[in-house]
């Protein structure tokens, strides 16, 4: 299936930042279905979850319209089931930090957000090391419950910046 994926956006994190925004100015509406990438990003304060939000004209929407289920698989303890609903975000990644390769790693599959009548809403799979020591894994995904268009999407810290990370937008070709 080569030349399926065609990067749209790209930003490489190298030191410290409040945010990474993927699409916005660079999205490009004709595709169905996006992909996005984020690989070793890691953060400044111990202990902190990644969260994220869709952007909407370019803007992140923080709303209290973001819910979520997931299954966590932790190495260390019994798998769990994590949901919430009404948020302000969606939680992405495990509670990272400064710790010597704590990071999280993951791939979302994003839908509906060029449809203004439907909701936005993506599958997600992440991994990471974290700060703890220990190895977490998420598996669900979320949805924005809002019928808009969404133009990309807005990473960051749930407390300090993002120290590194690729992250990575792909438009799915049909």
């Amino acid at each position: 299936m080569a030349g399926a994926l065609i990067k749209i956006d790209e930003e490489i994190v190298t030191s410290a930042v409040a945010s990474v925004t993927l699409g916005g100015a660079d999205w490009d509406s004709s595709y169905d279905v996006y992909m996005v990438k984020f690989n070793n990003v890691t953060g400044s304060v111990d202990s902190q979850n990644v969260f994220l939000r869709v952007l909407a004209s370019s803007t992140p929407d923080t709303s209290a319209n973001y819910d979520r289920a997931r299954v966590i698989l932790r190495a260390n303890s019994a798998f769990v089931d994590s949901s919430n609903t009404n948020e302000t975000k969606t939680y992405i990644g495990q509670q990272i930090g400064t710790l010597s390769n704590s990071q999280s790693n993951g791939v979302m599959y994003l839908f509906n957000f060029n449809n203004a009548s439907e909701y936005s809403f993506a599958t997600l799979e992440e991994t990471a090391f974290r700060q703890d020591g220990n190895n977490h894994g998420n598996q669900g995904g979320w949805v924005h419950t809002v019928a808009q268009a969404c133009n990309g999407v807005q990473f960051y810290m749930e407390s300090g910046n993002l120290l590194s990370g690729t992250f990575t937008l792909y438009g799915l070709k049909k």
